[in-house]
């Protein structure tokens, strides 16, 4: 479902990236499959230094459909961002994704909290962070880092997803202090 990023999947994830229904939506554009190549190898490098946590998304058959990716990583929390290519909307992907990167956050990677930032336009992106059943709204809890995402203008809101909040859904009042600090 998931693996770390690598140069041999960039051609594929290139062309899936540039549908119209897709690019708007990706962080790091390429307007050519060099450029994505590039901001591919300066992916992986970023993530060797600590800065991001990249992985492409796989589908049954071991196939490049997307990548999931925590970006700006400080004090153990980051932002999200995934997208998926065209042919592969409307098909559980994106969640099975999610699920699979949010465990390796949680419990391999000790990542306290996920942040969305999501455009309010951007309806299909607000309907798939609404169906992970341990995501908040975070406007209010998080005044600081709302005011950071909409420092040019008020187009964003703001979600997050705690350590503890996806322990809980899981685990419920089997949670204990060990869980929480592992």
């Amino acid at each position: 479902m998931l693996k770390k990023r690598d140069l041999h999947d960039a051609p594929v994830l290139f062309e899936l990236m540039s549908h119209p229904e897709v690019f708007p939506y990706v962080r790091h554009k390429a307007s050519s499959s060099d450029e994505f190549y590039f901001l591919t190898k300066q992916t992986i490098e970023a993530e060797d230094r600590g800065e991001l946590i990249s992985r492409t998304i796989l589908d049954e058959w071991a196939q490049p459909i997307g990548t999931i990716n925590l970006f700006d990583v400080q004090d153990s929390k980051g932002f999200l961002a995934t997208w998926i290519g065209k042919p592969y909307f409307g098909k559980g992907y994106n969640q099975m994704a999610k699920e699979a990167f949010f465990e390796e956050l949680f419990f391999q990677l000790d990542i306290q909290a996920v942040f969305m930032k999501i455009r309010r336009s951007n309806i299909r992106s607000l309907k798939a962070a609404l169906k992970i059943p341990y995501v908040s709204k975070a406007n209010e809890t998080y005044p600081e880092i709302l005011t950071q995402v909409n420092h040019k203008e008020d187009v964003y809101d703001l979600y997050v997803i705690t350590k503890e909040q996806y322990l809980f859904h899981y685990y419920g009042e089997q949670i204990n202090e060990e869980m929480l600090e592992a």
